[in-house]
């Protein structure tokens, strides 16, 4: 049983970074550029996106362990006993508390944009998106496979995990201006409509056993203080009530709604280096509808359970009673407030091997008369455990006037060996493009601690 829940527990987390686009980031004038950056520079006089397929992506990471480390076949079998038991602790040994693992899945249902003049950009659409991040518990999940015997006298934190799991939708409109000739600024305002969320965070908590008198021993709990806030998953009458049709289609002005705002620009030093930045997400959802909290507070000691009791008491009712007057628990319907995951993007571009020239003096899309750029992009998101950071060095090459490429090498907390490969395609008014982060995983994904998949259509009108 215990070695089972230790399974359970690991391939949820694994199962499940809002997502780093690095190699959409300011490549190719692609539309959905403008989501990563509303302050991008935009050659085309508008653009139509393909309805739900014109940006969908995928982003699995996890630190520290893969699927692969707990569930490769290596002749060590599910109920091998010592021997998986060993398996699952060499698996515990390589992860810390502060390793995590992430989801993000993105759909664009809606993506519009036209040029209004020389100077201003317009762009608007629908998305919905699911996130899900979870720290893994190491102290929890070593209690659980190895019991507390060993480890008398020894802290175990129980503070993890911390859980943000959130599915909405985003309703957005945003203007690209461009000041002059080197500087270009954006923003984009959002109507967030969240449709599910569990937040578990800044929770404390120590599990210690100590030996007392008689050979008897003590567990106790300190400092006990954990809060869980839900929406969209339980009904009125307190029953789970999920189905993937409702909450995706809560995500259209289902009841929770937010506000939040990005920020971005494009700054010309001269001809051929370019500098960006972007802020995303600066905003909130409120939670109040299907909402249930629960809270626990409080601290406990107890000698164990008696397994031999003869029933001539009410032995588990006391157990009960005594918990509840050391240890406050709570449940309620308040509405709570959930803020996004904030990013921030920058990066550097040198473009050079010039093959074409420029008509206009005034262009301002210079780097379209370069066939090869070289660059570096740093990469921020706020999560319950902090910044997470990422630095992507990139190689761009434009084949043809339709066809261009890019390749990227990016070190974060999942990889330092991460190749990614991007292709954008123009065929008549309609643009492809493809993104594969890495490429050298995916024979094996299983063993990989990162793999993410990115693709769209869109209509591009010059």
């Amino acid at each position: 049983m215990r070695k089972s829940i230790v399974i359970i527990c690991l391939f949820w987390s694994i199962a499940s970074q809002a997502q780093n686009k690095q190699i959409l980031y300011g490549f190719d004038n692609i539309p959905q550029g403008l989501l990563l950056n509303p302050g991008i520079e935009t050659s085309y006089k508008y653009h139509i996106g393909v309805p739900m397929i014109s940006g969908a992506s995928v982003n699995v990471n996890t630190s520290g362990i893969t699927i692969a480390d707990v569930f490769r076949d290596d002749s060590v079998s599910f109920f091998s006993g010592t021997d998986f038991n060993t398996k699952i602790a060499n698996a515990l040994d390589k992860i810390d508390n502060d390793d995590y693992a992430s989801l993000n899945m993105q759909i664009e249902v809606l993506s519009v944009g036209y040029k209004l003049n020389n100077r201003d950009y317009i762009s608007a659409g629908f998305y919905t998106e699911a996130d899900a991040f979870i720290t893994y518990p190491k102290d929890v999940f070593r209690l659980i496979n190895e019991g507390n015997a060993p480890y008398i006298g020894e802290n175990f934190s129980i503070a993890n995990p911390m859980v943000k799991a959130e599915v909405v939708g985003v309703l957005h409109a945003g203007i690209s201006r461009r000041i002059n000739h080197e500087l270009t600024l954006g923003a984009r305002v959002k109507i967030y409509s969240g449709s599910l969320n569990v937040t578990s965070t800044d929770n404390t908590g120590t599990f210690t056993t100590e030996l007392g008198e008689d050979g008897i021993y003590t567990n106790y709990l300190n400092n006990i203080n954990a809060t869980v806030n839900s929406s969209g998953i339980y009904n009125a009458d307190n029953e789970t009530d999920l189905s993937a049709g409702e909450i995706f289609g809560n995500t259209f002005f289902g009841g929770n709604l937010g506000f939040g705002f990005d920020i971005g620009m494009t700054y010309h030093y001269n001809e051929q280096i370019e500098f960006t930045a972007s802020l995303l997400d600066i905003g909130y959802i409120n939670y109040s509808k299907d909402v249930r909290n629960a809270t626990v507070k409080g601290n406990y000691a107890y000698s164990g359970i008696n397994f031999l009791y003869d029933g001539s008491s009410n032995y588990w009712q006391d157990i009960g009673d005594d918990f509840d007057e050391n240890v406050e628990r709570e449940e309620n319907n308040d509405s709570y407030s959930v803020i996004r995951p904030i990013k921030f993007n920058s990066s550097f571009r040198y473009s050079f091997g010039k093959s074409r020239y420029e008509s206009n003096c005034h262009d301002i899309r210079l780097k379209d008369y370069y066939d090869n750029a070289v660059g570096a992009q740093l990469y921020s998101v706020l999560r319950p455990n902090g910044l997470r950071w990422a630095f992507t060095g990139f190689y761009e090459r434009k084949f043809t006037k339709f066809l261009n490429t890019k390749v990227t090498y990016t070190i974060d907390d999942f990889s330092a060996t991460n190749i990614g490969l991007g292709m954008s395609a123009n065929f008549w008014k309609l643009n492809v493009y493809g993104m594969l982060d890495n490429i050298f995983a995916v024979d094996d994904v299983a063993n990989a601690h990162t793999a993410s998949l990115q693709f769209g259509v869109n209509f591009i009108f010059n």
